[in-house]
């Protein structure tokens, strides 16, 4: 079963994963990178082309850098747990980290560099060289500047969860959130686009809300609030027998 952190944290885990997928630095690299891992090109896929063979490889890639993150949630809630007998102070430390990161993360769109696209064709390049594995993990490894407030948050998060399966379930939600719209431009590039354009025209808004989600989470943290939030939900998810939603 995943205990009081996780429950009440999945859901911003998965939002401020895909808030992170259609940022600036990542959203015009994905026909770049399906075309990498796949061998389409990016006219092949506007004509609805191949799907399945994008979709294959896109796979792939989204499991590369999921097993990455989940890595990293993992040795998160590692390094907490041997902090777990200070456990006031590190929600203390982590609820002012997150709700700094969410207030970071709310400036963001005004400070140019942090708000610019990247364009490293040559990684592009060399990810796909190595097949959508390799392109999976530079992906994780490159990008982490550019969503660095949002997997810093989660990250911090994990590692006030009680077990290292539920940090890395925290992270396995935020690489969904990476990973879900990643799969559907792969099988649906042009619907996909006009979508995405419509969220990056709408950008600055979807990252105050996004910005507002860190923060709420880090001061229900900051104040022990989250525990009691989930008792909550759990005991509701009871009286509907819902229960099996929060249960592995």
């Amino acid at each position: 079963m995943i205990a009081a952190g996780a429950n009440t944290t999945v859901i911003a885990a998965f939002a401020v994963g895909f808030v992170s997928f259609i940022s600036p630095c990542v959203l015009p690299l994905v026909p770049g990178y399906l075309s990498a891992v796949s061998g389409v090109t990016i006219g092949e896929m506007k004509a609805g082309e191949k799907k399945v063979s994008v979709l294959g490889p896109a796979i792939i890639f989204c499991l590369s850098f999921t097993i990455m993150f989940v890595l990293l949630g993992m040795s998160a809630t590692g390094l907490g747990s041997t902090l777990r007998s200070h456990k006031e102070t590190l929600d203390t430390v982590a609820g002012l980290m997150i709700i700094g990161l969410g207030i970071f993360f709310v400036l963001t769109p005004f400070v140019p560099k942090l708000n610019a696209e990247w364009r490293p064709e040559t990684l592009i390049r060399r990810a796909g060289a190595g097949g959508p594995v390799i392109a999976g993990l530079a992906f994780a490894v490159a990008w982490t500047p550019c969503i660095g407030p949002t997997l810093g948050a989660i990250l911090t998060a994990a590692s006030t969860s009680d077990t290292v399966g539920e940090g890395g379930v925290l992270l396995a939600f935020y690489s969904l959130g990476l990973a879900i719209p990643f799969l559907l431009t792969a099988v649906a590039f042009q619907r996909a686009t006009t979508a995405f354009r419509w969220l990056r025209d709408h950008y600055l808004v979807i990252t105050f809300i996004s910005g507002a989600i860190l923060i709420v989470m880090g001061t229900l943290i900051l104040t022990g609030e989250l525990q009691r939030l989930n008792s909550q939900a759990q005991q509701t998810l009871d009286d509907l027998n819902l229960s099996f939603l929060y249960s592995i």
